[in-house]
């Protein structure tokens, strides 16, 4: 009848009833806000400015992650963040960073190809750097919100420990020292407090369980053998990974030892670890001011 008198036709559902207006705007604002409030990775790297590889490592540092959207409005094989998450990543300071390093990267390839040997001195002398602490208080509030996320910080630090150094896949012998300190730090401190609670050992190497401060913490250690290293592995994202846990195991240690009225970092008897003395080695000082 609307159509005979000039009207517009209106909206019939399966069963032949008329559909409210009401509703169809309902439903057609809830799909526009749903498409808004999710952004494919390439218009987020768009947004951001940034290569691929940038993208991950920001991600990786943030603790962003993809979304899945109940409808994929541009497309089922895509990956999708929310809008206030990249929005979050826009006000970062490690972005401007991000941008001096590929930049630096550059010049440093130009340098190399023309056989510039004095502008690679002064550019390995002025290499861009940055800090992640802003982000580790970011992600953690309370000293408890770290505790409880050490499982994987602590896996992976005993995993690069063990790894042999590989230029091709960027693990540098500092890496390693440093994964083998901080966990041998941390180790030596559930020892010296009593704070370990379970110990299992299996194919795949050495489970510990620790309690500390009512947060229970369990990490894989593997066994101190010739590790092989799969090509199929994406080191960059796991070192990515690493960049960060580094900068929280080393906030956490310096809290326990300090909390625990222990000098920090705790010495390291040379010789006894020259003999392989694991842990006994490290040896627990009350700070100088404690001193009577």
């Amino acid at each position: 009848d609307g159509a005979m008198g000039g009207g517009k036709a209106k909206k019939v559902s399966a069963t032949g009833r008329v559909i409210p207006k009401s509703t169809l705007k309902a439903k057609r604002g809830t799909t526009r806000s749903a498409s808004s409030r999710y952004v494919t990775r390439n218009q987020a790297l768009h947004r951001l400015q940034l290569k691929l590889g940038d993208f991950r490592r920001l991600c990786i540092l943030k603790g962003i992650h993809p979304r899945e959207p109940r409808r994929k409005h541009q497309g089922q094989g895509k990956t999708y963040y929310h809008v206030k998450d990249i929005a979050f990543l826009h006000h970062e300071p490690l972005l401007e960073k991000f941008r001096e390093l590929r930049a630096y990267a550059r010049k440093l390839k130009r340098a190399k190809a023309k056989q510039n040997y004095v502008a690679l001195d002064r550019l390995r002398d002025n290499t861009p750097r940055y800090e992640l602490s802003h982000l580790v208080l970011e992600r953690y509030p309370t000293f408890k919100d770290a505790l409880g996320d050490l499982d994987d910080p602590m896996a992976m630090c005993a995993l690069f420990a063990v790894l042999p150094t590989v230029n091709r896949h960027d693990i540098a012998p500092e890496i390693v020292e440093k994964s083998e300190r901080l966990s041998r730090e941390f180790k030596s401190f559930c020892v010296r407090t009593h704070a370990l609670r379970k110990v299992f050992i299996s194919v795949k190497g050495i489970y510990y369980e620790a309690e500390i401060q009512g947060e229970k913490i369990t990490w894989l250690e593997p066994h101190a053998l010739a590790q092989t290293m799969p090509e199929d592995v994406d080191y960059r994202v796991m070192l990515t990974f690493l960049e960060f846990y580094h900068d929280l195991m080393s906030f956490v240690n310096f809290k326990l030892y300090k909390d625990a009225g222990l000098q920090y970092p705790p010495t390291l008897n040379e010789e006894m670890d020259d003999a392989a003395a694991g842990l006994a080695a490290v040896v627990h000082k009350l700070p100088e001011k404690s001193r009577p």
